[in-house]
């Protein structure tokens, strides 16, 4: 596994993966960016940047994240969620075929180890509200933002 480091306006990114595809991509408040990158890591690495540059709006590299078979369920259907889209905790367990697994829906979601790139970011309470992020609450509303179609009003 190879991680580099790159700078973002919410903070430094982590990529950790290999040739097999980036198996985790996390920010961190403070640290070092890498001087070089690997061959492996730098596809995300770029793609990163045009996001945070508002050039990109889907990512294309190969992800390889690691966890249960429910996760990868859970992670599959984050990546259906449009860009500039938002879905409910509730709506998201509905897609997934029972509405009674919401907290386990959660739960999985909270453990998307591909920050941005699997958009966990893009789900939200059924009332509208900004919900649980592991990345801090600041960062999933800067995000929504970010991803809105109408630059001049805030959603949250």
């Amino acid at each position: 596994m190879q991680t580099a480091f790159i700078n973002s306006p919410l903070g430094i990114v982590s990529i950790v993966g290999d040739e097999n595809g980036i198996s985790a991509i996390s920010v961190f408040s403070n640290g070092s960016v890498s001087e070089t990158i690997p061959i492996q890591l730098q596809e995300a690495a770029s793609q990163l940047k045009e996001y945070f540059g508002g050039n990109r709006k889907e990512f294309t590299f190969n992800i390889n994240p690691i966890g249960t078979d429910f996760q990868q369920k859970v992670w599959r259907e984050l990546l259906q969620i449009p860009f500039g889209k938002t879905m409910s905790y509730l709506d998201l367990s509905k897609k997934l075929g029972d509405v009674k697994a919401i907290r386990a829906v959660a739960s999985a979601n909270g453990k998307n180890p591909l920050w941005i790139v699997v958009p966990c970011h893009r789900v939200i309470g059924t009332n509208g509200s900004l919900t649980g992020y592991a990345g801090g609450l600041w960062r999933k509303k800067w995000l929504l933002e970010h991803e809105s179609p109408s630059a001049q009003q805030s959603l949250f």
